[in-house]
């Protein structure tokens, strides 16, 4: 009988809530957050190029190699979409991506998802955002990056700086990818090119922490080519030029 309830109080005691460790979170070289900015700035056409932008550098050799080249091989990244400020989704959540097929799957479900939004630019609300995922994320990283972009400055929502301070206080690095607009359209020549340039606009109120930089896009047929350039210095941690453009 002793022998019984030895076993009894064991089995009471494994199965009492708590009583087990957690499994430790899964290992990634990089967290990274892609934040994707779809204001009503971004026009239907504009928003294909970032999504199919977004979809072909993910399955990129080049990008496939930047992963398989960290210590872990591996990545956990997430795709958001923002505009106003509240308007944040989710796109495509946690992935961990290793290899050609896991980032194939990654990339089908970017260009299958609907468009989030069409409101004004908080850029401020698109950071705290991806700092949430980032904090509910299953897996562990010691780099953690948020990979902003956008084609105009905050307008709706806190103070920018506000948000990207925070940010960088829980260690959390946000790189910018700006596209710049040749031609204001009514959205306003002070939102889409303010005043020293939007580029100028992301290094002093946007991007920070260690390695941060800020890559330009002339316009967005050349999206494309610098979401990829930016993915392989983000995963590679090989900060890009911060004067670099793409035409």
């Amino acid at each position: 009988m002793r022998g019984a309830g030895l076993i009894w109080l064991i089995a009471v005691i494994l199965l009492w809530p708590g009583a087990l460790p957690s499994h430790a979170e899964e290992e990634v070289d990089l967290l990274l957050v892609l934040s994707s900015d779809v204001s009503r700035s971004i026009d239907t056409q504009k928003f294909k190029l970032q999504r199919d932008g977004y979809a072909a550098a993910i399955v990129n050799p080049r990008v496939i190699q930047a992963i398989r080249s960290g210590a872990l091989g591996q990545i956990g990244v997430s795709l958001v979409e923002w505009s106003g400020i509240g308007a944040q989704k989710i796109v495509v959540d946690w992935t961990i991506i290793h290899d050609e097929v896991s980032a194939k799957d990654f990339s089908a479900q970017v260009i299958e998802a609907p468009r989030a939004f069409a409101d004004r630019t908080s850029i401020s609300g698109g950071i705290d955002f991806a700092v949430a995922q980032l904090a509910r994320s299953p897996y562990h990283a010691a780099r953690r990056t948020i990979d902003i972009s956008g084609d105009g400055n905050n307008n709706s929502g806190r103070d920018v700086t506000v948000a990207r301070d925070e940010a960088l206080a829980k260690g959390v690095t946000i790189n910018g990818l700006v596209i710049l607009t040749e031609n204001p359209s009514y959205f306003g020549a002070d939102h889409t090119n303010p005043l020293g340039g939007l580029d100028n606009y992301y290094r002093n109120n946007v991007v920070g922490g260690p390695g941060a930089f800020v890559m330009v896009a002339e316009n967005f047929n050349s999206f494309g080519q610098a979401i990829l350039n930016k993915l392989i210095a983000e995963i590679a941690a090989n900060p890009y030029p911060q004067q670099a453009q793409v035409r």
